[in-house]
């Protein structure tokens, strides 16, 4: 067996959402790098004019398309408009998301709400065009984002941690209704990543101390460090490549260690 073609994504076609930067741009950029031909989505003209010029610096020929992955009619002809252009989907990331930290009692519905549709009802409606082209197909590979909050709660979280919990159960029903078809739908659950969404939180107090919840993360981690998306683009690469063809319905943790470690003792 040729290990090395086993995580090939030669002439695939992926389907990264909310791949303008951070998590999702590393895992574009790694897909690239593997063979594979890149369709990501923005909702704003700003974005996806930012995001095909840092795609053009990295080399990469990334096709952008205006949806709002909410909307099941944007999201329809998206996946149409993908196939006519590049091909059937092979890969789906369900990438997009958003969080809201505000204490439970303080939210107001229509911000939980608005949690769900974009972190758990998207990937519903985007998952669900995209495999009837997979069944024809013969393969395909969703890859949910999912998060610790999959397992743990927080506090100020309730909307996102309910969400991605949910994302969790979606990826296993996936992998029971369609893995007969050949389609393998897998999560991956980051850690704390280092972003520029997260430097804030990551910045020298005026003292030169670390920031509080920065002491907190480090002390939570095995590794002693955040993540970076760099750490991101190997699990994405094998969960997407023919190497996992037998790995379904599985949340892979790329966290440091932290859900399995329940800290020093003070």
């Amino acid at each position: 067996m040729d290990m090395m073609k086993q995580f090939s994504l030669e002439g695939k076609v992926a389907l990264i959402t909310g791949a303008a930067y951070g998590i999702g741009f590393a895992i574009a950029e790694a897909y690239a790098a593997c063979g594979a031909k890149i369709a990501f989505n923005c909702r704003g003209e700003k974005h996806m004019e930012e995001a095909l010029k840092a795609y053009a610096e990295k080399g990469i020929d990334a096709h952008g398309y205006y949806c709002d992955v909410t909307n099941e009619e944007d999201v329809v002809k998206m996946v149409a408009d993908i196939e006519k252009e590049l091909g059937t989907i092979d890969i789906l990331v369900n990438n997009a998301g958003i969080i809201k930290r505000i204490p439970m009692i303080e939210m107001e519905a229509k911000d939980f709400r608005q949690v769900i549709d974009i972190d758990l009802t998207a990937p519903f409606i985007v998952s669900k065009a995209v495999i009837p082209g997979m069944i024809k197909k013969g393969h395909g590979k969703i890859i949910n984002i999912c998060s610790m909050m999959s397992e743990l709660g927080r506090e100020t979280v309730s909307a996102y941690a309910a969400a991605k919990g949910g994302l969790k159960m979606l990826t296993r029903n996936i992998c029971s209704e369609y893995g007969e078809y050949n389609i393998q739908c897998n999560g991956i659950g980051p850690g704390y990543i280092a972003t520029p969404q997260t430097a804030p939180l990551r910045e020298r107090q005026p003292d030169g101390s670390r920031h509080p919840f920065d002491q907190f993360i480090v002390a939570k981690t095995p590794a002693a460090r955040w993540g970076t998306t760099d750490d991101l683009m190997g699990p994405a690469v094998f969960l997407a490549s023919d190497a996992s063809n037998f790995v379904n319905g599985h949340v892979l943790y790329v966290d440091g260690g932290i859900l399995a470690y329940i800290g020093k003792q003070p």
